[in-house]
């Protein structure tokens, strides 16, 4: 896929805000999954990392269109289940922090501190933190909004950003100290209902992430030593990349009372008692969802999305000649208006001149635009359009007629996102491979594979176990699946033990 240089003097065509094309991208996904990665980020310029403030990363056009995609279907689905949004204030008082042991040990190293304001800097009575998660803001408030069993359930949820001071290497979506979530939290009478409560969570999860945007997960409950600071339990979905590591999506947490007694989130109950609420909270980080998605789905050509989360769903690019361009240009907007009209679909027109149709095409393969049409003087004379598929454009290049260009649309688009997803559960069941002793888990992740082992077990009493694993394996001990477990094992890898847990070792992003 060469690229030619567009010519300088052109204007502004298309609704496009640069006069240039878009380079290829020179490394193969298959052979440097991280450069590939980059490059991809780079050259459909989804994100630039020139801010000039580590790990605080500026989100582009094309990612921020799909992004917030993601978020009104995440929204409305977490309406649909109960949920009524929040705003909440970004900073929180340390105060705040202090009132649950855990929970600001396990923070503290990672918040950002505001200490000072004003132009003499004048110190805060109180230091103030960039909020790097909202329990301790939101349940501070919960005190005063539940009063009584007819509250609850409590079901709220705020879409925001958050700021975690993060120590390791940051990479735009993946890891960054500023990224952009969903976080629900919740107020129940009873454990039980909150425990049902973790089930929704992780079975949302699995209609956004699997089902809309396409990604294999696998659920894990997180061993004790790795859960969120202040949970009893946290439950975790991990998606494998094809360098071998896995990345974490949404995770749900089961709070119980652990943050409702400090805080005072008491309810009266229908006998007349005080009772604390029983807690769930629930994180889906978008930001780093579409990563995943982009690094699951794209391909070596660039981004490849589901049909409904692509920047713009139809793209039309006219094929111009020498006295036609007048006719060309007509027809590609009666098109564009027919598509607009009766579809829900969005569409693009891209009569720029000052670049070449092939460049044109280069350009919306690498931006993922599902489907591409090309209208030219030979297609104005057979009365049809040309339309490629992106997911693969040599093949999927086809003739339609243009009273059939609205229904063929339609019948793109039901099966569109169903491929994509069909596609990668299937090739991610290769990823997991059972292992019986440390080298062969060792190996295992070598070669960009998930080790299933046995270990003793996944609490505390096992962490010294699961220590030599991650020793032996470089890898993390990702914990045990939630749905429905296949693989079993005799003993515990490292000390014997006999029925030992199922867990699943990978390296991680």
């Amino acid at each position: 896929m060469s690229q030619k240089k567009g010519s300088s003097k052109a204007s502004k065509a298309g609704g496009l805000d640069e006069k240039k094309t878009l380079k290829a991208i020179a490394v193969k996904k298959e052979d440097d999954f991280s450069e590939w990665f980059t490059e991809l980020i780079n050259k459909a310029e989804l994100a630039d990392i020139r801010y000039g403030v580590k790990g605080f990363v500026c989100y582009r056009e094309m990612a921020v269109l799909s992004i917030k995609k993601m978020y009104a279907k995440y929204e409305k689905l977490l309406e649909a289940n109960g949920h009524l949004p929040l705003m909440m204030p970004t900073v929180i008082p340390k105060s705040f922090f202090e009132k649950e042991a855990d929970h600001v040990k396990g923070f503290a190293p990672e918040v950002f501190w505001v200490t000072e304001a004003g132009g003499n800097h004048e110190p805060l009575e109180e230091p103030l933190a960039l909020r790097p998660t909202s329990e301790t803001a939101l349940y501070s408030m919960y005190h005063y909004w539940i009063r009584s069993y007819q509250d609850l359930p409590f079901k709220r949820y705020q879409s925001c950003q958050v700021f975690r001071f993060e120590g390791k290497a940051t990479r735009p979506f993946f890891r960054a100290r500023e990224f952009h979530w969903i976080e629900a939290h919740d107020v129940f009478a009873t454990m039980e209902d909150a425990e049902a409560q973790v089930r929704e969570d992780m079975e949302v999860t699995y209609q956004m992430v699997r089902d809309q945007f396409c990604i294999p997960i696998i659920f894990f409950q997180r061993p004790e030593w790795d859960k969120f600071a202040g949970a009893i339990h946290t439950y975790a979905a991990d998606a494998l990349l094809e360098s071998g590591k896995v990345i974490q999506l949404p995770s749900t947490h089961l709070l119980g009372q652990n943050f409702s007694k400090p805080f005072d989130v008491s309810f009266t109950t229908k006998e007349g008692t005080q009772d604390y609420g029983y807690i769930t909270c629930y994180g889906p980080a978008i930001s780093r969802i579409y990563g995943a998605m982009i690094a699951v789905l794209s391909d070596n050509q660039g981004l490849i999305l589901p049909f409904d989360l692509a920047p713009y769903q139809v793209v039309i690019v006219p094929i111009y000649f020498k006295g036609k361009t007048d006719e060309v240009n007509a027809a590609c907007n009666e098109v564009a208006s027919t598509i607009a009209e009766q579809t829900p679909y969005s569409v693009k027109t891209d009569p720029r001149d000052y670049i070449t149709a092939g460049e044109k095409f280069n350009e919306w393969e690498l931006r993922g635009i599902p489907v591409r049409i090309e209208i030219g003087p030979r297609d104005l004379e057979a009365g049809q359009v040309t339309m490629v598929i992106r997911t693969d454009p040599e093949k999927n290049k086809i003739a339609v007629p243009k009273d059939e260009i609205v229904s063929k649309l339609k019948e793109i688009a039901e099966s569109y996102t169903q491929e994509l997803r069909d596609k990668h559960l299937t090739k991610f069941e290769t990823f997991v491979q059972k292992c019986e002793d440390l080298d062969e888990a060792k190996k295992a992740l070598d070669n960009n594979k998930i080790a299933c082992i046995g270990l003793c077990n996944i609490d505390m009493s096992a962490y010294t176990c699961a220590e030599q694993v991650e020793k032996g394996t470089n890898g993390q001990v990702r914990g045990k699946r939630v749905d429905e477990e296949t693989i079993s094992f005799d003993c515990c890898i490292v000390c014997g033990a006999p029925n030992p847990v199922t867990v699943y070792v990978a390296r991680s992003y």
